[in-house]
């Protein structure tokens, strides 16, 4: 029996039974193997988190700082939740199944919150005080990062030490630090390795008189930038995407 002798009930029929294979929805995309624990770690120590070749290494790291690397969106501008989202800290180690890039390994790390943390947020535009990152008369002064290097970047009070970063992620970094919207307006491209070093505001009027004589103050930030990277701050009222958070639990350890 040919195809001109099949009923037109069957052919429409068999149409509907494969119909929704072609409509589902691709899998999230999601770690091979995944490992979440409370950090021993001191506080105020360096925290951040490492990608290379298929492996995501965070250390000593927050709820907050984990939805900033996954959705590229700052710390400062994250709102909600539960006080805990940027007290409780934990190390992270995951596995991609294949040799996942940086891309890929940040929205397998969306699916790892929403699995682990159950959470949820919604997107919001405000407009907020903050500063334009823009490059400066001498600028950019980065170095440029080998082709295949990783992204590395790590942050303690008044350093920022970065392999393989964007200009894009110094922002976010800087964002964190002032505790206020930062925007890349650069236009800058590529990745860099550097390490950004000031003296943090309320150490600006200098050590104690005992001290004076062993420790010396350093620059601002917004002095450190113009110098050591070419970048300055423009202060600025900006529309903002924040994201909300609508609902968040504790990661159970494993």
């Amino acid at each position: 029996m040919g195809i001109e002798d099949v009923p037109l009930r069957l052919i429409c029929f068999g149409l509907l039974l494969t119909a929704p294979a072609f409509g589902q929805a691709a899998p999230a995309p999601a770690f091979d193997v995944a490992s979440i624990k409370p950090s021993t770690a001191d506080p105020a120590s360096g925290s951040g988190i490492t990608t290379g070749k298929g492996l995501m290494t965070a250390r000593n790291v927050t709820l907050k700082r984990c939805m900033r690397g996954a959705y590229g969106v700052p710390e400062a501008q994250v709102f909600g939740g539960p006080k805990w989202i940027d007290q409780d800290r934990y190390d992270i180690d995951a596995k991609a199944a294949g040799p996942a890039g940086d891309h890929e390994l940040m929205a397998m790390l969306q699916t790892l919150l929403a699995e682990r943390f159950k959470l949820v947020f919604h997107r919001e535009t405000r407009r907020l005080s903050g500063y334009a990152l823009v490059v400066g008369k001498n600028g950019p002064l980065a170095k440029h990062s080998a082709p295949d290097a990783g992204s590395r970047t790590e942050s303690r009070r008044g350093v920022i030490e970065a392999e393989g970063c964007t200009v894009g992620q110094l922002a976010q970094k800087l964002s964190d630090s002032l505790h206020i919207p930062v925007a890349d307006l650069t236009a800058v491209e590529g990745k860099f390795d550097f390490k950004l070093e000031w003296t943090p505001d309320d150490m600006q009027a200098g050590p104690p008189a005992a001290a004076a004589a062993e420790v010396a103050p350093g620059p601002s930030i917004f002095v450190a930038l113009a110098e050591q990277l070419g970048l300055k701050l423009e202060a600025r009222k900006l529309p903002t995407e924040v994201l909300v958070i609508d609902r968040a639990e504790k990661a159970s350890e494993n």
